[in-house]
């Protein structure tokens, strides 16, 4: 068993909690987030041992969610915002609970590393995570628009009118996966190599 078994049991406990949570809190569109619906492929992954489902998910919330770390840390230590989006995490108007089940976002990307240091790397995980998108993307952008979910409008979460809507979706299409998901691919080809170096 390359994966421990009370990681999968402490994680599906976990999502077990989460899930009908953010559910009341949110609403359904809300499991349409790549880093909401990470936390259900995560706990089938861990279930399944699957090195693609790590790697899948690793090229789409690694960059995103180190940034998500990032910016909560700048802010924790400096009371400053150094990129933006987790602003919420100190808004006490919303509930404690909701904030600390939203760290989920800073050990996903430690756990998904180790994942795949564990059970090795699929390099077809890019081209799945681009596919994703290619479906989630669309319905973000015509279902319940208004949440502007995955910036499927808009960045942070603010709707854009520099082109037409479709347009801007085409190019988030083409974009994302080429400046995001392709570049934390070639990353962690490179990682786990070295990790096979040195064993």
């Amino acid at each position: 068993m390359r994966i421990p078994l009370w990681i999968k049991v402490l994680w599906t406990a976990w999502v077990i909690v989460w899930a009908p949570v953010y559910w009341l809190r949110y609403g359904a569109q809300n499991f349409l987030f790549f880093c909401d619906l990470g936390n259900l492929f995560i706990a089938a992954g861990l279930w399944l041992e699957s090195p693609l489902i790590f790697s899948w998910l690793a090229t789409g919330l690694l960059f995103f969610q180190t940034l998500f770390t990032i910016d909560l840390a700048g802010a924790f230590v400096s009371g400053r915002h150094l990129i933006g989006g987790t602003e919420y995490m100190f808004d006490p108007q919303v509930p404690l609970a909701i904030r600390l089940l939203s760290l989920f976002h800073v050990v996903t990307p430690p756990l998904l590393l180790w994942a795949i240091w564990r059970s090795g790397y699929d390099k077809r995980g890019w081209k799945y995570q681009t596919l994703t998108a290619w479906v989630v993307i669309p319905i973000n952008y015509f279902w319940r628009p208004e949440f502007d979910v995955n910036w499927a409008r808009g960045p942070f979460f603010r709707e854009q009118h520099a082109m037409p809507g479709i347009v801007y979706v085409l190019v988030y299409l083409i974009v994302v996966p080429a400046a995001v998901y392709y570049p934390t691919h070639r990353l962690l080809v490179w990682l786990t190599e070295r990790w096979r170096a040195r064993t």
